[in-house]
């Protein structure tokens, strides 16, 4: 009985000292997830949802959302204020992902104005019929008024964790009103909260062939001095959606690549080879209190 007591006494003091060391082999099969990984999990969800068209989960493969929303730090209880939505390409997927814990305000061109054009009109009438087509997805989303320099309505002074804006500093730049959009980004965040920008990247605004026709490029200096000119403070670039292909020399601009393809037929393999442009993706902060 003695012998078998002892025994059993060894055995458990090797368990123990084996025990770290069996954790340790164990690590790499015991995988707790991190705030990172869910937002991950639940924005890759979204991108590739049976709610979106299969155009536009072609489009992931070029515009990486991802890897994009999870770099500038998006949480599902935020407060995100979306510029200008357009088509509702990332819209589709910033709704489910803030639905229950956050808020999601699509802040679109005011269509009522008389200096609103067809095209606006068209996008505001669209976004609103694929709200009431969708309620699962977009039953709570807000819609606030954004038509820089004229009518600008995002919200309270300091409400907004994040605000977001994709391929569009160009149209302000090229209609001055950029330094008044960029002011009212930085207005409705609150302290510590983000701006994420992402845009064609290049060092000529302007078609070559026609000087007053934008190209749809801006340089990196010019977004990240409208940003800092309105108080932000540059926290991190990335490559994420950098195109190396992009020769950014089009007649028709950023337009002749990839979804709009605005050039002659005999060019659109070449382009549609080319993928969609080069574009800087940065992350600036408003600075605490």
């Amino acid at each position: 009985m003695l012998k078998k007591c002892l025994s059993n006494v060894k055995a458990n003091i090797i368990g123990a000292l084996l025990m770290p060391f069996m954790l340790l082999a164990c690590a790499d099969e015991i995988k707790v997830k991190t705030p990172s990984d869910a937002i991950f999990d639940s924005v890759s969800e979204a991108a590739n949802g049976g709610h979106r068209s299969e155009g536009h989960i072609a489009r992931n493969a070029f515009r990486h959302p991802v890897e994009t929303l999870a770099f500038f730090g998006l949480q599902p209880d935020m407060t995100v204020v979306e510029i200008s939505p357009g088509a509702l390409w990332y819209t589709e997927i910033l709704a489910p992902v803030l639905k229950h814990q956050g808020r999601l305000i699509a802040a679109a061109y005011d269509a009522e104005l008389p200096s609103a054009r067809p095209f606006h009109k068209r996008l505001m009438n669209e976004m609103l019929e694929q709200f009431e087509k969708q309620p699962s997805v977009f039953a709570n989303v807000e819609i606030a008024k954004f038509t820089p320099p004229n009518v600008i309505d995002l919200g309270a002074d300091d409400s907004a964790d994040m605000v977001l804006t994709f391929r569009n500093s160009h149209g302000w730049v090229h209609a001055g009103s950029a330094v008044k959009a960029y002011q009212s980004f930085f207005n409705v965040l609150k302290p510590g909260g983000v701006l994420g920008v992402v845009q064609h990247r290049g060092d000529n605004r302007l078609l070559s062939t026609n000087s007053e026709k934008m190209s749809g490029y801006l340089s990196e200096a010019e977004i990240i001095a409208l940003a800092s000119n309105a108080g932000f403070v540059l926290e991190a670039k990335s490559e994420i959606n950098a195109n190396l292909n992009d020769t950014k020399d089009y007649e028709k601009g950023v337009w002749a690549l990839p979804p709009g393809l605005a050039t002659s037929w005999f060019k659109r393999k070449e382009h549609m080879a080319i993928g969609e442009s080069d574009r800087m993706t940065l992350k600036f902060r408003k600075p605490l209190l």
